[in-house]
This record gives structure tokens, sequence and C-alpha cells, in this order.
């Protein structure tokens, strides 16, 4: 938006102007894998779940939520502990209406600059600007992959105080090592910085989490999501695993009563049935695989990924072109901006079948 578009009579933020809010096109089409939503709807004994749970709580809707989701929190550190053999108790664990939430309590709650590694989620720079932090980038080498170069050059920055890692990364579905992650913890650790790594798509990783290292290094916070693998995009629901002073710092500057008695509820039924989810998410790793290998079998390039998308170009055409040509014949992918590549979200087989049908019309070679 351009500083024309507000009225003189409305007192904006200088620093706010020239912003477009954030958000993937939304467009009423047969085929949608542009926004890494989980392709398989909850089962029925799922929907059964949740739909009791929350039943349970209509009974006292006239009540405000527990204000600090205790029930919740343990359960989610049962989780995390059954996955990787972590210890955390529910002082370890933060939750809010969605990781943007979380990630925005992150900028509110702690001082100084922010630095991440780009291309990413463009959501960091984003809520850092809103905030009103300084965002420095440092760019990924060519194979968007951060090495220990990179994690020299984030440490040269010693007015940084906040450090932001993603992986698997948005929108590239490249990981970095729990090795590098440790060292950019343990340079940061001598500044008083923090490390906050997202790993929206960690299930999809068959890499060790980072909240394996948070014992070692309490200066390390790890943002996490139901909206992918527990296909609980319309539920809003992300957490954060740290160190009990840093969850009681991100309290002091949540919204009183701000994690609805539903949406909790919800999250617990969905908790309660996680292995049943484990299936689907094996399922789509298979899929993505087998996509990759079938763009590859069309001539394009494709970057590895332990997401639930894939990162492809080395088209015959511009991607506006691709991506228009998708667009006609009803399937949306994303373009994130990256110079020569779309982004492509795995969806159901059949959604895939008819994404790869869809491209080798439209680029043809």
């Amino acid at each position: 938006m351009s500083a024309k578009f507000w009225p003189d009579w409305l007192p904006i933020r200088p620093d706010l102007e020239g912003l477009s809010p954030y958000g993937a096109p939304q467009i009423d089409v047969p085929v949608r894998l542009n926004t890494n939503e989980n392709p398989f709807p909850l089962t029925e004994d799922l929907q059964n779940a949740v739909s009791e749970s929350m039943a349970v709580t209509l009974r006292e809707l006239n009540r405000y939520p527990d204000r600090d989701a205790y029930t919740l929190r343990s359960a989610l550190a049962q989780f995390i502990n059954h996955k990787s053999g972590t210890h955390f108790e529910s002082d370890s664990i933060w939750v809010a209406n969605g990781s943007n939430e979380i990630l925005q309590s992150i900028f509110l709650a702690f001082a100084g600059s922010a630095l991440g590694f780009e291309p990413s989620y463009s959501m960091h720079p984003l809520i850092a600007r809103v905030i009103g932090k300084d965002w420095i980038k440092i760019e990924r080498d060519d194979k968007f992959q951060i090495s220990k170069r990179e994690i020299n050059l984030a440490l040269a920055h010693s007015d940084v105080k906040l450090f932001f890692i993603t992986t698997p990364n948005n929108p590239t579905g490249t990981t970095t090592s729990l090795e590098l992650i440790a060292e950019l913890a343990t340079g940061a650790m001598d500044r008083g910085a923090l490390v906050v790594v997202d790993e929206a798509y960690a299930e999809f990783s068959a890499e060790p989490s980072a909240v394996t290292l948070i014992s070692k290094h309490p200066n390390l916070l790890v943002s996490r999501t139901m909206s992918k693998a527990f296909a609980f995009a319309g539920g809003r629901l992300g957490y954060l695993i740290a160190d009990p002073k840093i969850i009681q710092a991100m309290q002091l500057v949540r919204l009183p009563y701000h994690l609805s008695s539903l949406t909790q509820a919800a999250a617990l039924a969905a908790l309660s049935r996680a292995a049943t989810l484990e299936s689907d998410v094996i399922q789509i790793r298979r899929d993505r695989e087998q996509l990759a290998a079938e763009l590859i079998r069309l001539g394009l390039t494709v970057i590895p990924s332990d997401a639930n998308f894939l990162l492809f170009g080395g088209f015959t055409t511009t991607p506006e072109i691709i991506w228009k040509g998708l667009l006609d014949r009803g399937v949306l992918v994303r373009d994130v901006g990256i110079s020569g590549y779309l982004r492509v979200t795995i969806g159901s087989p059949a959604e895939n079948k008819e994404f790869l049908a869809a491209l080798g019309e439209v680029n043809r070679r």
C-alpha cells in the first residue's frame, strides 16, 4: 500500500505506511496447494472427540477460560517429551492463537534488534517492523542453507538480541543442523541474546528437534504449531517450548484470557489422538518424495525438502506465467518471491496428480 492509500484524517503510524497485510491469495479453485495446509481432514473419530470436548466446554461458556491454559500446556509437554525424549513440565510451555501470536509475543517481551536468515518466513521481519524493532537479514547460501559462515556473520552483529532460524525453512524446506543452532545459541548467550527456532514443519522432518538443546542452552526458544501436522489450521493453536524464566517473561505481554475455552478443548482432543494423525504425516512425507521425483522427471529443479511442500523451478518460461497457467487450470500454488521458483504444498494423491497434469500442460518443453 502506498502512503496515498490512507486518508489525511487517519493518524496511521508513519512506519506502517507502505506495508501490505500478510496473506496468501484465497481463491476458490478445485486444487489449493498454496498455504501448506494438511490435505487430510480430521477423521470422523477425531471430529467426534473434538465435538464432545467442546460440547462440555459450552456448558460453561459464560465463564472465562483458564487464563494460563494449564491442562493444555501439560498435555503439550507430554507430547513433546514423548516425541523427543525430553523432560519438560508445563512451566516450559506457552500457548497462543497460532505460532504467529507466539512470535509476536517474543518480539514484545524481549529487547534489542532481531536478525534472520533469508529467504525465510516473511512474517518474522513483518512482525518486527510492526512492533518497531530493527530487522537485519543474513542471506542464505545458493542452496538456501545456513553454514558456519552465515552463523559467524550473524554473531558479528553485536546489537542483535533476537536471532531467528526457521527449520525446516519456509519457503525452501531446507533444514539447519543442531550443531549450528547450538553454536549460534552459545555465541548469543555470551551477549545475553536469544535464539528463536521456528519449527512449524518439524513433524515432517526426520531430523531431531531443537527442543533437545534447551537443557544446555536456556537462551533457546522453539516455536511450534498444530496447524500443519495436526490438520488444525482452522483451530489456531501455536505453542512455545523454552526455559521457565522465558515463559514467565512471555506472560507479561499476553492479553488476559487470550486463548478461548473452545480452542483449548479442541486442541486437547486433537492431542489425545496424536498417534492417529501421525499416519497422515507419514503419508505426506511419502507423497512429498514421490512428487519431487515426478517434478525432476519433468526436467524441473527441486530443492530437497523436509517440510510438507516443495520449492521447484527450471521452467520453460517465467514463474509468473506458470503460476497463471496453473490457476487457469484450477490449481493454485504459491509465488514466494524467489526468482525462478514456485512453491507447491503436498496435497492429497488426487490433488498431486491434478497438479502434475496441469504443470505438464503449462510447462511444455
